[in-house]
């Protein structure tokens, strides 16, 4: 375990950089600022590391990131319609920041914007924070906590622990966009993606789910086989207009709860591979449609579709769609789950 000082906030507490690394030549950095990961080193075919996801080099430049470039993304991951849910009886009112609806809980306020509290561990980092009831909307004492942690088999493991004194929705998740061919590579359109999801959710404007599981099968979201992602990402579907490309939730195979193998994505010049591993039942595969012009590390420039995230979750709009499994966490209910992101060649 290494730390390095990363910058000083506007109240003038301190952020360091903690560096995981193995004998294999990977290397993770992640600052106490937003828990968020700034750099993840990944050897190539040939044995050259390169840094696969996007980001700053700059701390300021993390008080606005508006791609949530690494972030630790809570309490409530994506979209909840209206901005509002009811639990219990009562009515939750959210910020209201996506058009009418509520996204990633708070632009200003939520976890990725947040100090959190540091234990180190062996080869392990662990991030935990205190979130008062009623925050941001949302009811219940809660206590969450992120531990990120290296393998020498190239894992890197993402285990979130929550819990409330009062029933609320807890449902993180990681929004970090990688680049196999590394950070400054450019669009993601060839890199080939494997998706062990034969549903998604559709949406409506808005990216809000309308409450259909649908069967990818004779669709450009059907990735039970490898793909391109630019192969069809731009096809007259419906679906694909109204996000501009891939920004779905799909709705993985086999059992909640269990840690289980969901997606591969392929990068064939650098030769990596990274395969993503979850218990939970959703994933937001995003190839980053939305993302705009933007100076990030080393003074590269990110556009659209430089990055794509594979964002472990509750579907969207669950606290609203008692159909969806349950994101209702309390003190009958612990938020325990874990993602692994673990590299190949």
């Amino acid at each position: 375990m290494k730390k390095a000082l990363f910058g000083t906030t506007k109240c003038g507490r301190e952020v360091y950089l903690y560096s995981l690394e193995n004998g294999n030549g990977m290397k993770a950095e992640i600052m106490n600022f937003g828990a968020v990961l700034v750099n993840l080193f990944v050897p190539d075919k040939n044995g050259k590391a390169e840094d696969v996801v996007l980001g700053y080099d700059k701390l300021e430049d993390y008080y606005v990131n508006g791609a949530n470039h690494g972030a630790t993304i809570g309490p409530n991951a994506n979209r909840i319609a209206n901005a509002a849910f009811e639990l219990e009886g009562n009515t939750y009112q959210l910020d209201v920041n996506d058009g009418p609806n509520n996204l990633h809980s708070h632009a200003d306020l939520g976890y990725h914007k947040k100090m959190w509290e540091v234990e180190e561990g062996e080869n392990s980092i662990t991030f935990s924070l205190e979130g008062p009831d009623g925050e941001m909307g949302f009811p219940g004492n809660k206590k969450v906590a992120v531990t990120y942690s290296l393998t020498e088999d190239n894992e890197l493991r993402i285990h979130y622990h929550g819990t409330s004194d009062k029933n609320t929705i807890l449902n993180m998740t990681n929004h970090t966009y990688f680049n196999l061919a590394g950070h400054a590579a450019g669009e993601i359109c060839d890199h080939i993606l494997t998706l062990n999801a034969t549903n998604y959710t559709p949406v409506a404007a808005g990216a809000i789910p309308t409450g259909e599981i649908a069967p990818v099968a004779g669709t450009p979201m059907d990735f039970t086989s490898p793909r391109r992602i630019g192969d069809r990402i731009d096809e007259d579907f419906e679906q694909l207009k109204i996000t501009g490309g891939y920004d779905h939730n799909w709705v993985l195979d086999g059992e909640e709860g269990v840690l289980r193998h969901i997606a591969t994505v392929e990068e064939e010049k650098s030769g990596r591979i990274m395969k993503t591993y979850t218990d939970l039942p959703g994933v937001q595969f995003y190839a980053g449609n939305f993302m705009v012009e933007d100076k990030g590390k080393e003074g590269a420039t990110y556009n659209r579709r430089y990055g794509l995230c594979l964002e472990t979750q509750y579907y969207p709009d669950t606290a609203n769609r008692p159909a969806f499994p349950s994101a209702v966490f309390g003190p009958d209910r612990e938020y325990d789950t874990t993602t692994v992101y673990k590299f190949e060649v």
